[in-house]
Parts: structure tokens; sequence; C-alpha cells
């Protein structure tokens, strides 16, 4: 599982930086038109005035937005990719495969904690920073509170099928009042159970859906304030 997300996380870092070439390329062109085009009108007595709103100078303003933007969503999706595998496991209830999955997003999402720490702000622009440290407290919480009480209810609910198995292969004269006591038990230790089970994926799903519409609108509003538009 670690190599399928470090493989996902090699691919999603080539797709960047083919971006980031592609933008750098279209930089140089425009480099390279400007030089031209400079180098014609000295040689034609011909004055350009200069401003800040030359192409050349957005298109450089905009590849250093999109470096930074692209920074630090490798740093989000290095973290987010294990929260993709643990909803897998959910869906199939698989209880290994999900402290798997959350034992490793547990710990990818504490070193996303640090890497943000070191980064640098964008002119004092920290809003993504702080947008996706939230979303990385929620994988926190998530996969070190919420998770294990989610498998210990599908452990137990394992547990309760078997019983349940057990006694529906039994004649009901061959049942003693000790199994029927213990399915009882059970039966109630199952309601609550499942009453506990969708109050806390209620709460995940909702959570899990703020920051990441939280860190979604941080990035838009980012881009939008930092890339020229005039």
């Amino acid at each position: 599982m670690k190599a399928v997300a470090e493989q996902s996380y090699d691919d999603m870092e080539a797709y960047i930086l083919a971006q980031e070439m592609a933008q750098q390329k279209m930089e140089e062109s425009q480099q390279e038109f400007e030089t031209d085009l400079y180098s014609f009108a000295n040689a034609n007595n011909i004055e350009i005035l200069e401003n800040d709103s030359d192409l050349g100078k957005k298109m450089a303003t905009s590849n250093d937005v999109f470096e930074h933007y692209s920074d630090l969503y490798l740093i989000y999706f290095k973290v987010y990719i294990n929260e993709i595998y643990l909803m897998e496991a959910l869906e199939k209830n698989d209880v290994g495969a999900i402290q798997q999955n959350a034992n490793a997003l547990n710990a990818a999402a504490k070193n996303g904690l640090e890497v943000l720490d070191a980064q640098e702000h964008y002119k004092k622009d920290d809003s993504v920073i702080k947008a996706t440290r939230a979303a990385f407290e929620f994988f926190i919480e998530e996969s070190g509170d919420k998770i294990p009480k989610i498998t210990d209810f599908l452990v137990m609910n394992e547990d309760f099928e078997k019983i349940r198995n057990t006694l529906d292969q039994m004649p009901e004269r061959d049942r003693t009042k000790t199994q029927i006591d213990e399915f009882n038990k059970k039966v109630k230790q199952i309601n609550k159970g499942i009453n506990d089970y969708n109050t806390i994926n209620n709460e995940l799903n909702n959570d899990r859906q703020t920051v990441i519409n939280n860190l979604n609108n941080a990035n838009a509003n980012f881009l939008s304030r930092h890339i020229p538009n005039d």
C-alpha cells in the first residue's frame, strides 16, 4: 500500500512538473518575442512604452503563483492519497486495511504539518497553508480518534454475526439459556454500536467535506488574488 501511495504521488508530481515546464516554455517564448520586438524597435527608432501590465511580466508572476500553489498541493496530496485508500477500505469493511491505512494517514498528516511549518508565505499570504493545516489536523483526529471506534464496532459486529449464525444453525430446543442470554446481550450492544457508528460517520463526513471545501476555496481565492487579470 505504501508503494502504491508513493507511485500515485510520483505520478501527480510528474503531472505538475509537466505543467510547470509548459508554463516555463511559454514564458521563454514570450521573452524571446519581446527581445525580437525591442531589437526591431531599436533598429527602426520606434519607442515602446513599458508598463507593469506587459504580458511577459504577467506570465512571470503567474508562474511564481502557480509554483507556490503546486508546491502546497503536492504536500497536501501526499497526505490525502492515504485518506482515499482509507475510504476504500471503509467501504469494504476491511478491518485490517482500515487500521493499516489509518496509521499511514496519521503518520503522513503529522509529517505534513512539519513540512507546512517550513513553507514560506507568498507575499505574506498564508491562506492556503492555513487551510491545508486544518485538513491535516482533521485527518489526524479522524485516523487517531474516530477510526478506532469504527473498527471496534466492525469487530463487534463480526462477533455478533458469528453468534447469530451459530444460533440460526442450531435447533431451538438445543439452544441453552446461556447462549440466548449472550445473544440478547450482543443485540443490545449492536443496537447501541450502530447508533454510535452512524453518529461518528456523519460527523466525519460533514467535517471532511468542510475542510476540503475550505481548502478548495482557499486555493481558488489565492489564485484569484495573485494571478494578474488586467
